[in-house]
């Protein structure tokens, strides 16, 4: 039986690092977004500009929380890099190009900051850009070596006919 391409490992070996990246960032925004969602998750997308902050708060929290919890383990990680990639392209369209414009921009209101431009937008997208990156990484190389996704894939069969291809 062939492994599908989205749950295979892929070839990387150090992709441990990357999710590992991921899982820190991802599994505590995701659980504050939950737990704190006047702050940072209805609250923040409605202040944002977010259209439905009620239903998108809450489902970027839960998306945030389970993508962080498959790759911290590799499971499954270039199914969860799709959700998170998304996430991280509107919140970089959300919240830095009014940055980078100093203005509002459509629907989505400019925070205050001492500057604006290329250099503030720069700055304030270094975390988001890495996300997306890392994301992006996972999604085209696989979870790797040390992950749940190399174990299934390794997996011998109970009909004896060796290791699964």
């Amino acid at each position: 039986m062939k492994i599908s391409w989205w749950l295979s490992p892929g070839e990387a070996v150090w992709s441990i690092f990357i999710r590992l990246s991921l899982a820190g960032v991802f599994i505590p925004e995701g659980l504050q977004k939950l737990t704190h969602a006047d702050i940072l998750g209805t609250g923040r997308f409605t202040k944002i500009g977010i259209p439905w902050p009620e239903f998108f708060g809450p489902l970027v929290g839960w998306l945030e929380l389970s993508a962080g919890i498959l790759f911290l383990v590799g499971y499954a990680s270039r199914v969860a890099a799709l959700p998170i990639i998304v996430i991280m392209l509107v919140a970089i369209l959300s919240t830095k190009i009014p940055i980078l414009l100093g203005r509002e921009w459509g629907i989505f209101s400019l925070r205050e900051l001492d500057r604006y431009g290329f250099l503030s937008f720069t700055h304030e997208t270094r975390t988001d850009w890495a996300m997306l990156m890392g994301a992006l990484f996972l999604l085209f190389s696989g979870s790797g070596r040390w992950s749940l996704d190399n174990r299934f894939a390794r997996k011998t069969w109970p009909s004896g006919k060796g290791k699964r291809p």
